[in-house]
């Protein structure tokens, strides 16, 4: 298997120090990677650095240093204080690990945190790394985020959006659509020849027979019987307050929830540490740590590395499943 590409994300948040900490926890195990970083940066944070020249390099000294391309910063990283100057960097090693990516060079894309006002202020002019890595893989539109951890997938089908505004985007078009790249995103990548999808209502009791709200038999049911025709398995619309309890995941694959918060909060709540975000609708894998910069606690040695270590775990097993190899 090719190598993993790992961005550098914002120079000012926590990036550095978890790639730092994920490859001294996976040196000796791996997946193999390589850091599209500034080098001298990733030393100062404690990492035995050696360049290399391509991916293929990478693996020869995965053991005793963290493989760098690099992408050189405009000027010093400075923790907690983004830095505008950096953008061009940021948006660089993103770029490039993409092309990577596309040429088969790497087996897939892991995203360091980035800030999307330190890059707005650099003209960059995207929502955010999803909806530019679908313009640089040349999907744009169809895209889908899915959060993961092992014991539970869930994926928005309005992201981020007021709530109000989130309501009134959601059609039953746009159910069926990320439905179906969900489904099928579960059978090529995750393994899963028959996935079965849990579809939320949108509203308290999946709206108690309209009596809560019409959305739900207006707008999502006729979603799930449009997937049914489509010889997709998906049940609901189900109640929200009680789709995640440990019995009732057991009866499927996936969530697909109708806003952010309510798919997200019950991820976060069942496993903080282990959710992995996963963009389902490329033509490459990528995933990425399930948090952001963490401005916060930036430069205070105490970020964990456990979001990035499954993120490129679990990248390295959609690589391999993609590659016809074993996970």
């Amino acid at each position: 298997m090719p190598p993993l590409a790992l961005t550098m994300g914002d120079p000012a948040g926590v990036g550095g120090e978890i790639s730092v900490r994920a490859w001294q926890a996976l040196c000796g195990s791996g997946p193999c990677f390589v850091a599209l970083d500034d080098p001298e940066r990733l030393a100062r944070l404690g990492a035995p650095v050696e360049v290399v020249g391509a991916p293929a390099g990478a693996a020869a000294v995965f053991g005793r240093a963290l493989p760098v391309l690099p992408v050189c910063l405009a000027a010093p990283a400075r923790a907690g204080e983004p830095d505008p100057a950096n953008a061009p960097a940021v948006i660089a090693s993103i770029e490039r690990a993409t092309m990577l990516a596309m040429r088969g060079d790497v087996g897939g894309v892991v995203t360091n945190p980035i800030n999307k006002a330190a890059l707005y202020a650099a003209g960059f002019r995207h929502p955010g790394h999803t909806e530019f890595l679908a313009e640089l893989t040349g999907v744009p539109g169809r895209e889908v985020m899915m959060l993961a951890c092992p014991v539970l997938r869930v994926v928005p089908v309005t992201i981020h959006l007021a709530l109000r505004d989130a309501i009134a985007a959601l059609t039953t078009e746009k159910i069926v659509a990320v439905g179906r790249a969900t489904a099928a995103a579960l059978r090529r990548d995750f393994g899963i020849a028959a996935p079965r999808l849990a579809v939320a209502g949108l509203n308290p009791h999946a709206g108690e027979g309209g009596a809560l709200g019409s959305e739900d038999a207006a707008i999502v049911a006729p979603a799930v019987a449009a997937l049914r025709l489509e010889n997709i398995d998906a049940s609901g619309p189900w109640s929200p307050d009680t789709m995640f309890t440990e019995a009732a995941r057991a009866r499927y694959d996936a969530a697909l929830c109708m806003y952010h918060d309510q798919a997200l909060i019950p991820l976060k709540t069942l496993d903080r540490d282990g959710g992995v975000n996963v963009t389902l609708g490329l033509p490459i894998v990528r995933t990425s740590p399930d948090h952001g910069t963490a401005y916060d606690i930036a430069g205070k040695g105490v970020a964990s590395p456990a979001s990035l270590i499954a993120a490129l775990r679990l990248a390295a097993e959609l690589a391999a499943r993609r590659s016809g190899g074993s996970p």
